[in-house]
């Protein structure tokens, strides 16, 4: 099945679940694009603002309302794996072959071992050429037998291009280290230790009742984008399956998906707790890593040397593991992640120097308005 299919599929569900509460024609039910700014330093959490609707008329955002933040979560997915290197279940630079118990190597560099440093700092060679949302059913092994799947030119380890499919790929390697489900793993190494009320698609980690709090996430014509108003539980959070179904125990296997729980860009979670993994940040990964883990996982593994890696037009100069160096053009050095998916964009930065980080995001942004780091501000 093919991205639009699945898209088209979730597009319908949603609607399906949103009845009266949301009025499709922006005129019938005028809805302001949600605003959302937090500021926090290593001890403190504030509110600069939080205004508009939460995708719901007269429904106002708040800064505990849980959104998809989108490419940020490929961040918190980066702890996990720190996490595991430290329990002596991960080594960043063994062959991922050896957890996974199937092979995945570049055609044009059938020798050259991928590792997990090479996933979490986009230098495996992967690009998104490919459909990298799998259906539930699916297998992320046939996937990856394509040709254009790959960067041709460069071995692994050689050349930074920033690509989604990385991340199922991290996720099928964390649950072949562990035997474990990456939702419950996520859960488990990061979320729950945090105490964070936050999850990936809706799995676990999320209380119950999470789900009816969500950030409606709509296009500027008010179109649903992702996450339609509901009470109760997700009838079918993950990717469904090529007929629709959405049995996660029966059909999801450990391994070799990977991207059903959206480990790319599904993390749910507010932007005060955002916050707090961003007060981890400035306090040397403590209390989930070692300052040395830390370390290793900040980097920069790589930086952009003119010639080494796709900067997207100075998009891209520094990265570490799963962690984005933004140069502010005026001295100051910020790491974090962009987030810019269904008409949200979200930056989450924070100055070590300093002392100081922040998260903003907006909603209903056109999906063809400028890229940015939400840094200075969103578009």
């Amino acid at each position: 099945m093919g991205l639009g299919r699945i898209l088209m599929g979730l597009l319908l569900l949603g609607f399906a679940q949103i009845g009266p509460v949301y009025a499709k024609k922006a005129s019938d039910r005028p809805i302001q694009a949600a605003e959302v700014k937090v500021v926090f330093t290593a001890s403190t959490i504030a509110t600069e603002y939080a205004r508009g609707n939460a995708g719901v008329a007269g429904r106002k955002v708040t800064i505990d309302d849980p959104v998809r933040v989108a490419s940020i979560s490929k961040l918190v997915v980066a702890l996990g794996a720190m996490r595991l290197v430290e329990q002596g279940k991960l080594d960043l630079d063994r062959d991922i072959n050896a957890y996974l118990g199937w092979s995945v190597r570049n055609p044009a560099f059938p020798d050259a071992p991928i590792t997990m440093r090479h996933l979490l700092s986009h230098r495996s060679g992967l690009r998104d050429n490919v459909d990298y949302i799998v259906p539930l059913d699916g297998d992320l092994s046939q996937v990856l037998t394509a040709n254009k799947a790959w960067e041709l030119r460069y071995p692994p380890g050689d050349y930074f291009a920033y690509a989604n499919i990385n991340s199922p790929l991290i996720a099928a390697v964390l649950e072949g280290a562990t035997g474990e489900r990456f939702d419950r793993l996520m859960a488990r190494l990061v979320l729950e230790p945090l105490k964070l009320d936050a999850c990936y698609n809706w799995g676990a980690g999320c209380s119950v009742g999470r789900r009816a709090k969500a950030v409606t996430l709509l296009r500027p014509n008010g179109d649903l984008a992702r996450d339609a108003p509901m009470k109760g539980k997700d009838p079918c959070a993950v990717y469904p399956a090529t007929n629709g179904s959405c049995d996660v125990d029966a059909l999801y296997k450990l391994g070799r998906n990977g991207s059903a729980f959206s480990p790319q860009g599904g993390l749910r979670i507010s932007a005060r707790d955002l916050a707090k993994i961003g007060q981890l940040l400035l306090k040397d990964g403590a209390p989930l890593l070692s300052p040395k883990s830390f370390s290793d996982m900040l980097g920069p593994v790589w930086t952009f040397d003119g010639s080494n890696g796709d900067d997207d037009k100075g998009y891209f100069k520094a990265y570490g593991l799963g962690i984005h160096w933004l140069d502010d053009g005026k001295g100051g050095n910020w790491i974090g992640h962009v987030g810019e998916a269904y008409s949200l964009r979200a930056g989450f930065w924070v100055n070590r120097a300093t002392g100081k980080g922040f998260v903003r995001y907006v909603t209903m942004v056109d999906e063809f308005a400028p890229v940015g780091h939400c840094f200075d501000q969103c578009p």
